[in-house]
């Protein structure tokens, strides 16, 4: 089964967050690491059309410290984006400039949809819904995304600009606000919101959904659970009657007395207003009798997101110049390219489905498809002991594209493609760093599995895929019913001793 390791940075207009998270196979990810940090980074935008110097350099060092935490976790792949305040600033190139460099990775600005799309992804990673029609409001510090899903398809969304932050600055200046002030506000909300009422209609809604901390303090403070079991908030429900009445009792006190109330937090009160005005608005338009609350959000879409297209995979491969000169060199010693594409195509594929074992860097697995191109090209030199050949042939040709170390480390996994594993007295083994011969042992019995998988060269065993249990690997092989593969499943099935002592796991080769 595929494993990988993703990263991903929420830039929003009221806090930062990141996520690094494992994917194994079809599973929910798996939390790794989780930092959030409220930097208010909206405020300043909405006031005076552009991030304050403050608030940039304080963004800044968070994004250094979350920097460290996910460049120690060994990610395949991290994105990272910045929503509503950051599309309406003025100084963009600055911010992304200054910030990009504090993490480490490249930022990007996305659009009121994508970040619905993402949110919506992310509650589906979470809490799946295939069966029902339900809609999404996600309440954050700039914007306001709408969102309606029938099961894993978005049918409509919509981002407004009605976040709590931006609210706050446009409307509310009394503590508390006065009546005047909250009216406009309302006013404006509804204004904002009606299109989305206009084009979702009356279609049939099964649940209603918040994310973002907005919901996940209401639903706490309605429930009276305090922050610090907040985990305990996600998936529980409040209905539009006890948020009427919290709504009434946050509008009449002032902000000491608010953030004295169970479940919402000393910074969160200070912006809950017109954030449980957004939820509740939405709720009454669509006549909807409650509000789910989910911890997903837009860090858990990106996570999704990332795994459902194999982002990163592309560092374990050749590249095209790679594959140009192995290709050449394996056609230049007489080897069949249909053999060394097919043994490399099945390495490959090996080396993901098997990184929960391995857990070898990807730029490996590139290496292992080198050595699946050029483990047989000792043949031209002599039949006998050719494994040894083509170790000599590898660790003494120009090959442009690999380094000496590469070059090295291929040169190794050739000559350890069968017979002996490496041993004390093998020079050219030893002559490579603790880690270089660490991952020539893990990736050869990969290497050899494939080899064996196309034992009589006739390529019959189109594909493998893995399952990965506590004491077992079991490698199911799919291949044309007209096809006889028992060569190949012999072949293979004589590994088995090499699994237990790697990877201490036994094999279990059968046809799919």
């Amino acid at each position: 089964m595929d494993m990988a390791r993703y990263a991903a940075v929420d830039i929003g207009s009221n806090s930062v967050r990141l996520e690094v998270a494992e994917v194994i196979g079809g599973n929910a990810p798996r939390i790794l690491a989780s930092e959030r940090q409220v930097t208010r980074l909206g405020a300043s935008v909405f006031r005076e059309g552009r991030v304050s110097a403050e608030a940039l350099d304080m963004l800044c060092g968070v994004l250094t410290g979350m920097a460290v935490t996910w460049k120690r976790h060994d990610v395949l792949c991290i994105r990272a984006v910045a929503t509503a305040a950051v599309r309406d600033a003025r100084n963009q190139v600055e911010f992304l400039a200054r910030t990009s460099a504090a993490l480490g990775a490249a930022i990007e600005i996305i659009s009121g949809q994508e970040e619905a799309r993402l949110i919506h992804l992310g509650v589906q990673s979470r809490w799946p819904h295939p069966d029902e029609r339900f809609l999404i409001i996600d309440i954050g510090g700039g914007s306001a995304e709408i969102i309606l899903s029938e099961g894993p398809r978005v049918c409509a969304a919509f981002s407004k600009p009605l976040g709590a932050i931006r609210l706050q600055e446009l409307f509310l200046r009394g503590d508390p606000p006065d009546a005047a002030e909250l009216l406009r506000m309302e006013e404006y909300i509804e204004e904002r919101i009606a299109p989305a009422v206009r084009e979702i209609g009356r279609k049939r809604i099964d649940r209603v959904v918040g994310t973002s901390s907005t919901a996940a303090a209401v639903v706490s403070a309605v429930s009276r659970i305090p922050r610090a079991r907040r985990d305990e908030v996600d998936r529980r429900r409040a209905s539009a009657a006890q948020m009427r009445r919290l709504y009434k009792e946050l509008c009449e006190v002032e902000l000491k007395r608010r953030q004295k109330i169970v479940g919402i937090g000393p910074r969160r009160a200070e912006i809950i207003i017109p954030g449980t005005a957004v939820l509740l608005h939405v709720l009454e338009a669509f006549r909807m009798p409650s509000l789910y609350y989910s911890a997903a959000g837009v860090r858990d879409g990106i996570i999704a997101d990332l795994a459902a297209r194999g982002a990163g995979r592309e560092l374990s491969r050749l590249t095209t110049g790679q594959r140009t000169v192995v290709e050449g060199m394996a056609e230049r010693y007489g080897v069949s390219l249909r053999h060394a594409q097919k043994v490399a195509r099945l390495a490959n594929d090996l080396f993901h489905d098997l990184q929960s074992v391995h857990q070898l860097a990807p730029p490996l697995g590139s290496l292992l498809e080198a050595s699946a191109y050029l483990h047989d090209i000792g043949h031209f030199v002599s039949d006998t002991r050719h494994h040894k050949h083509s170790q000599y042939l590898v660790a003494n040709s120009e090959m442009p594209g690999f380094n000496l170390t590469e070059r090295c480390i291929i040169a190794n996994l050739c000559r350890y493609h069968r017979k002996n594993m490496p041993a004390p007295e093998h020079d050219s083994f030893q002559a490579l760093s603790v880690t270089d011969r660490h991952a020539v042992s893990t990736l050869t019995p990969m290497l050899r599995l494939a080899d064996s998988l196309d034992r009589g060269n006739s390529q019959k065993v189109q594909s493998v895929e893995c399952m990965v249990h506590d004491r077992e690997i079991i490698v199911n092989l799919r291949a044309p019913a007209s096809a006889g593969i028992e060569l190949e499943l012999w072949a293979a099935g004589r590994l088995d001793g090499l699994f237990r002592q790697i990877y201490g796991k036994r094999l279990t080769i059968q046809r799919a």
